[in-house]
């Protein structure tokens, strides 16, 4: 099979391998999409995330659908935990103390025509749905347990800080759960993702090294935002959601900072007596997940603007690292 390797910054390889032997209860998967994260791209551009280094040539990808050998067509869940650490009793798999996961550290993902995984993490994928829409369900998963954190109640206004695809999706989903305004930021540069935002039903303020939060609290009539999503990893768009929200709001940190510190004013967030949260991936959100996107009540495919063939995987992220559209996916068995 054809396996796209990382084995330094930038430095994408293809390689011909042997198919790998699924072990006890796992199956042989046909991998037919694979969407490109942000976490991805920390890898491609830094070598290293969260503190974990780059120590093999790695096979990035965990946004994941395909089909298995014997024919069913199943969304990847790219999360293995360990099932017997008290975090997993604890119904928190995605604390997992041994967790496993697919494209990080020593774990490849699913950027080959290939992979063997754990049978319980393959999920049934709708007729309704695409394969590159499967592979989105990951990130909506992430964006659901997000929102999950955030406590949306029914009439709430929301802040979204930032517009690639998991705010995009926090966006969807915040509404779903009832809010009755989601205000959305964004680089100006980027005029595209606040039209998307627009378009999903969102307010777009365009993102000014946090002085958008001036805008965003004359929009709210000097209230405040209920409950903001930061989902930029960009400290400028987490002060500016302090900045932004009411007293006693709540905060999720959704985002993954290009470093391992994040900052914001610490005065302010006490003086407000603000909750913050940060969200670690998603737990137990695939069923939900599907559900909604099959139900047609989350938009999916709109959010793809990129497709690849496995060995045009290096132009893949050198398009996602552009940030000119929204969701590149490769698919390997093209």
């Amino acid at each position: 099979m054809r396996v796209a390797r990382l084995h330094a910054l930038s430095d994408l390889r293809l390689h011909d391998e042997a198919l790998p032997v699924p072990g006890p209860g796992e199956e042989l998967v046909r991998v037919e999409a694979v969407g490109l994260c942000g976490s991805d791209l920390h890898w491609f551009e830094e070598g290293t995330i969260g503190g974990v280094p780059l120590t093999r040539p790695l096979v990035l990808g965990h946004e994941l659908a395909g089909v298995t050998a014997s024919g069913r067509r199943v969304a990847i869940d790219p999360a293995v935990p360990c099932g017997g650490c008290p975090l997993c009793g604890e119904g928190h798999p995605n604390l997992c103390l041994h967790l496993r996961f697919a494209g990080h550290g020593d774990e490849d993902g699913g950027l080959r025509e290939w992979m063997a995984w754990p049978r319980q993490c393959l999920f049934p994928l709708p007729d309704d749905l695409s394969a590159a829409e499967g592979a989105m369900l990951e990130p909506l998963g992430v964006a659901l347990h997000a929102v999950d954190l955030a406590h949306v109640r029914p009439g709430a206004t929301v802040g979204v800080f930032g517009c690639g695809p998991i705010g995009l999706l926090v966006l969807q989903v915040a509404r779903l759960a009832g809010a009755a305004r989601v205000l959305a930021t964004e680089l100006p540069s980027r005029p595209h993702r606040l039209e998307e935002a627009r378009r999903l039903g969102g307010e777009p303020c365009p993102a000014r090294g946090g002085e958008e939060a001036g805008a965003i609290l004359e929009a709210t009539g000097g209230h405040g935002l209920d409950v903001a999503v930061e989902a930029a990893g960009d400290n400028a768009a987490l002060d500016a959601a302090v900045e932004a929200v009411r007293p006693g709001a709540r905060i999720v940190l959704a985002g993954i900072p290009a470093g391992e510190r994040t900052s914001f004013s610490a005065a302010t967030a006490r003086r407000k007596g603000l909750t913050l949260a940060l969200s670690r991936r998603m737990k137990h959100t695939y069923p939900r997940a599907a559900a909604l996107a099959a139900s047609g009540r989350v938009e999916l495919d709109t959010l793809v603007t990129g497709r690849f063939p496995l060995r045009d995987a290096a132009a893949a992220f050198s398009s996602a690292a552009s940030r000119e559209g929204l969701k590149v996916l490769v698919e390997p068995s093209t």
